[in-house]
């Protein structure tokens, strides 16, 4: 009597997707850093998350204070309460300061690909898939949302998962 060796259910997408999102939930939420451009410096004018307060004698220079309602919403990669804008030039598409929201989120894993066969060390059947790793931004205010959406921010990566076959079960081995 021969006995085969048992096969290794078929890895889903959705069992995938389900796994690569435990791996994101159990990590710690953490605020959504957002490059700031000239546009978003304009919109959270516009929020009233900061006001000018200095303005510099090249015209391009300037200071802008956090008003409570921004206290509430950002906070600056100085850990200070004055946005400092210094481009080299006026309208740099290229200038931005980071802002990082107070609300926390995890990140989502999105349109996860057919998984394919991989050789993986210690791991006798192994799949991989790729993915997309989308910034969340559910609950952020709409102002906030809005400079996430500017060109300079990216808020989708992708992503490749590696899975094993162990003890019955698969396995997120990892993410790159």
């Amino acid at each position: 009597l021969l006995s085969g060796c048992k096969s290794a259910p078929e890895l889903t997408k959705a069992n995938a997707l389900a796994l690569i999102q435990a791996k994101y939930d159990q990590t710690p939420a953490a605020g959504v850093a957002i490059a700031v451009d000239v546009r978003g410096l304009k919109d959270g004018v516009a929020a009233n998350y900061w006001k000018k307060a200095t303005v510099y004698p090249n015209k391009i220079w300037g200071d802008f204070s956090l008003t409570p309602e921004g206290k509430k919403v950002l906070k600056l990669s100085n850990g200070g309460d004055t946005l400092q804008w210094r481009p080299d030039h006026d309208s740099d598409p290229n200038y931005a300061v980071v802002v990082t929201s107070v609300a926390t989120n995890h990140l989502k894993a999105q349109d996860v690909q057919d998984a394919q066969d991989e050789a993986l060390p210690g791991a006798d059947t192994a799949k991989g898939a790729d993915f997309n790793e989308v910034v969340n931004l559910e609950s952020l205010p709409a102002p906030l949302v809005k400079m996430a959406h500017n060109a300079i921010n990216k808020l989708v990566t992708k992503r490749h998962a590696d899975f094993a076959f162990e003890n019955g079960a698969w396995v997120l081995r990892s993410i790159e």
